[in-house]
């Protein structure tokens, strides 16, 4: 399951960091804002108040002669001292990153969908899509080249990016319809409610159709790169023959084996034309998805 869409227009490294950020993301859809960070200085004059405390207590015990005053200055000494260490770097530098991480998130606000802010049926769908995108990019036949790799590099993405989009104006704005329509409503709000009810159907019906398209160019694709294999595991044999021929011959098994050699043969050429129908049908799906 795909956590965050980035659009495609957003630069990698970026794009990189906003998938990577979901726990900042999901902190911020609960209201999280970090707190500004310290002033230059604070951590300075911090220090030079441990240590005045520090110096003021043992004073005072040299001062009073007293041996409790004492104990004391140097049982607290060390303990501001440590208070003043353990409040500094981990959690400082943690929040810093996360700081940075939000202005990030902040800026491309928009330009990424968080799956958790989908509703149910939303989030099937895009799952869905982007099973298809990768089950496509990732396959061998488009590694290979033998897809148009560079378009569905650009073009994939690009329909994830829309399907995601679209879902996301959906879940808002079928939450809100639902919220208004709930606690009941008279006949003539219910007159406008129904279409528009109707339309985010509709509009759903519509990505239903964008992501099925992209499961058409998917199964296209699987049905290629089982040819592909196919053919490789075949050729590979095919390379072999004359081993195999040299072996029945020395073994005096030619009247078996020569007809299995030549189905062999057929069977190789069978398997290039079906690789080359699924390729051609793949390209057809693909098309499809051209906007």
């Amino acid at each position: 399951m795909v956590d965050v869409v980035v659009d495609p227009g957003v630069p990698a490294d970026d794009a990189r960091l906003i998938r990577q950020s979901k726990h900042v993301l999901i902190k911020m859809r609960r209201g999280w804002v970090p707190v500004p960070p310290p002033k230059a200085g604070v951590g300075h004059s911090r220090t030079i108040t441990v240590i005045a405390v520090a110096a003021l207590l043992v004073t005072l015990a040299v001062m009073t002669r007293g041996l409790g005053m004492l104990l004391l200055a140097l049982v607290a000494a060390p303990i501001l001292v440590l208070t003043l260490v353990r409040n500094d770097p981990g959690e400082e530098e943690q929040s810093t990153v996360d700081r940075e991480i939000y202005e990030q998130l902040r800026w491309y606000e928009g330009r990424y969908v968080l799956a958790d802010d989908l509703d149910e049926s939303s989030r099937r769908l895009l799952a869905r899509g982007h099973r298809a995108v990768t089950a496509v990019t990732e396959s061998t036949v488009n590694a290979e080249g033998l897809l148009d790799d560079v378009r569905n590099a650009v073009m994939l993405p690009a329909q994830e990016w829309e399907i995601a989009r679209l879902l996301a104006k959906l879940s808002a704005l079928r939450a809100k319809h639902r919220k208004t329509v709930t606690d009941g409503i008279s006949p003539e709000v219910a007159a406008v409610a129904e279409p528009l009810a109707r339309a985010l159907d509709s509009s759903e019906d519509a990505v239903v159709a964008r992501v099925e398209a992209l499961e058409r160019y998917a199964a296209n694709v699987a049905e290629a790169e089982r040819a592909y294999r196919a053919h490789q595991q075949i050729e590979e044999l095919r390379g072999r023959i004359h081993q195999y021929e040299e072996l029945v011959a020395e073994s005096g098994a030619d009247g078996f084996a020569v007809p299995e050699i030549e189905r062999l043969s057929r069977d190789a050429d069978q398997l290039d034309q079906a690789l080359r129908r699924s390729l051609h049908s793949a390209h057809e799906a693909f098309r499809h998805l051209d906007p």
